[in-house]
């Protein structure tokens, strides 16, 4: 009887060209989806201005009287109260950022759940339409994460895909946003998978090209910000940048802790959760009939700051400092946006007031005040996302200029140096700590502490009853094949642990309990694999008991199979950021 012949096996070629294609499928699928997403967001966002007097245009347009005024305030008011309604949605009551989207990713656990990110979606359009001093890129990293995570769980993917699904969506909304397809697929790389893997570099560098072409083919954005021309007059000017630099990470880490610090305050005030982001906007609508500047992302605000003569020096320090109070005050009282846009603002108007102060002491002669500008904007806000790389190809992609590119790198440098010692690597790495994820110790401490103990608990251990005697416990270890064992009560509390050495020497009929070391080490279910191990730095034995919120007796966490876990952690680490297929 002969056999049925097996199909053959794919051939190398062949799998090769399974591979390509499912690169190409996902980073272009990943990529258009959201592009589209971004451009529909930004294009919502300059409507919404337009039509409820936001933006200058719309402003100046308007006509003169008590109407603008009244549209002033009540109109970040009312949008305050949606946005506050908005939250009760989200579980955890405040809305989601690239912070989650940094979680998902370096936990390996790819959890961006569709409801919370449709629902800050709408959150921070209705906060950035109606004025509040917030960013967009901030919510458009978010949806193009969680795009990308939907995608993979559509697709079945596995964890290591998932993550670089997510980062796809992520590059193509910044490449989107900003018309910068390199420095989406840095960003990608810099601050969501933070390292460099081949097989997810071009996945991700086709989702940023893709979204730089639906930029510019289909529905194309103003860009952020236009130079003509800018050089460094001077060679010895890139002996001022790097000051310049370490005088805007101190008005980063300024930047980034009042908006923790608004947050503290929020919470302490015995106001109802969805009413303090309506009196955030009635407060922003006050001070804005004095200083529009302040309102919405202020894009115009800082085109302005790149122009010679277009704000008198205490007009630029009035604007800056404005700016960065209205920001924290927004997203402190529960205004949802990002932390990006306001930096680069603030950022090119330290950078001109820098230059300015700079060209009056020195009697001009110095370089245009948009070189100065360009440095300062990049040395504030590449601290804040964490991300040096990305910004100053941002720069580059805008402008074209090598020279001011090299200015702003110079500024850059110390710019981040500076503020990681004094705040942290990102304002993103800040809000995940005060929630307990430190990823300051690197992804593997942070993918460790992330992962709890309940799987690892085993059953399969000897216990005796609190009122057995020794000979009753040398035979249960002797049963179970075990050198210790669990002494639990009637209703299944924990006791003690009782280890053979203890009572090699004890008579037969003493109690058992007597002997239960005092020192024993006990976790709960909840307890990280991090802690664990740490707890058992000094551990000489097979494994330590695991108990409830009641102090009942799980089980055993054995030393072994930590370790396992631990390696096993690291392997499936390694092979994500080495892997090539």
């Amino acid at each position: 009887m002969t056999r049925p012949s097996l199909p053959p096996e794919p051939t190398e070629s062949r799998q090769l060209g399974i591979q390509v294609a499912r690169v190409v499928t996902l980073g272009v699928l990943t990529g258009l989806a959201a592009a589209l997403m971004a451009n529909a967001f930004v294009a919502a966002i300059a409507w919404l201005n337009e039509w409820l007097l936001i933006s200058p245009r719309a402003r100046m347009m308007a006509p003169e009287g008590s109407w603008l005024l009244v549209a002033t305030v009540a109109v970040p008011t009312l949008g305050g109260l949606v946005v506050g309604y908005l939250h009760r949605w989200i579980r955890e009551q405040r809305p989601h950022g690239p912070a989650e989207v940094i979680a998902a990713v370096q936990t390996r656990q790819g959890d961006l759940p569709t409801r919370p990110a449709l629902v800050s979606g709408v959150s921070s359009l209705v906060s950035l339409g109606s004025g509040a001093s917030v960013g967009q890129y901030g919510p458009l990293v978010h949806m193009g994460g969680s795009l990308g995570a939907l995608l993979a769980r559509l697709l079945r993917s596995d964890v290591t895909v998932g993550n670089i699904i997510i980062a796809c969506g992520a590059a193509s909304a910044i490449a989107t946003a900003f018309n910068a397809p390199i420095a989406g697929i840095l960003f990608a790389h810099e601050v969501i998978l933070r390292h460099f893997a081949l097989r997810a570099f071009a996945p991700v560098a086709l989702a940023a090209i893709t979204g730089y072409v639906v930029a510019n083919a289909f529905l194309a954005q103003p860009p952020l910000f236009q130079v003509e021309s800018a050089a460094v007059r001077h060679i010895w000017e890139f002996g001022l940048f790097p000051i310049l630099g370490v005088a805007s990470a101190l008005v980063a880490v300024a930047y980034m802790n009042a908006i923790l610090g608004m947050g503290r305050v929020a919470r302490r005030l015995p106001l109802p959760a969805v009413a303090k982001p309506a009196l955030a906007g009635m407060g922003l609508g006050l001070v804005a009939l004095w200083v529009p500047e302040i309102l919405g992302i202020g894009a115009q605000t800082l085109r302005f700051a790149f122009i010679d003569g277009a704000f008198a020096q205490w007009e630029l320090l009035l604007v800056l400092v404005l700016k960065l109070l209205a920001t924290a005050w927004c997203l402190g009282m529960g205004f949802s946006g990002g932390v990006f846009s306001p930096a680069l603002v603030i950022g090119s108007l330290f950078g001109a007031l820098f230059g300015s102060v700079l060209g009056m002491l020195l009697g001009g002669g110095t370089s245009e005040l948009v070189v100065f500008a360009v440095c300062g904007m990049v040395a504030v806000a590449a601290p804040v996302i964490g991300a040096p790389l990305t910004t100053v190809v941002i720069v580059f992609e805008l402008t074209g200029s090598y020279e001011l590119t090299l200015a702003a790198l110079a500024s850059v440098a110390l710019a981040n140096l500076v503020a990681s010692r004094i705040f942290g690597r990102s304002f993103f790495d800040r809000q995940l700590r005060d929630r307990d994820l430190d990823l300051s110790r690197g992804r593997s401490k942070a993918l460790l502490a992330s992962r709890t103990i309940a799987g690892l608990v085993s059953t399969h251990h000897p216990t005796a009853p609190a009122t057995a005697r020794v000979a009753d416990a040398r035979q249960a270890m002797q049963s179970g094949d075990a050198t210790s064992c669990h002494l639990v009560d009637d209703n299944g509390r924990y006791v003690g642990t009782l280890r053979l050495q203890r009572i090699l020497e004890a008579p037969d009929h003493a109690p058992a309990r007597d002997y239960c070391g005092r020192d024993e080490i006990v976790m709960k279910a909840e307890t990280s694999v991090w802690d664990a191990m740490n707890q058992l730095r000094d551990f000489v034995g097979e494994g330590v008991a695991v108990v409830d919120a009641h102090n009942r007796l799980l089980g055993t966490v054995f030393e072994s199979d930590l370790i396992r876990d631990y390696l096993d952690t690291l392997e499936d680490m390694r092979s994500e950021e080495h892997a090539t297929r």
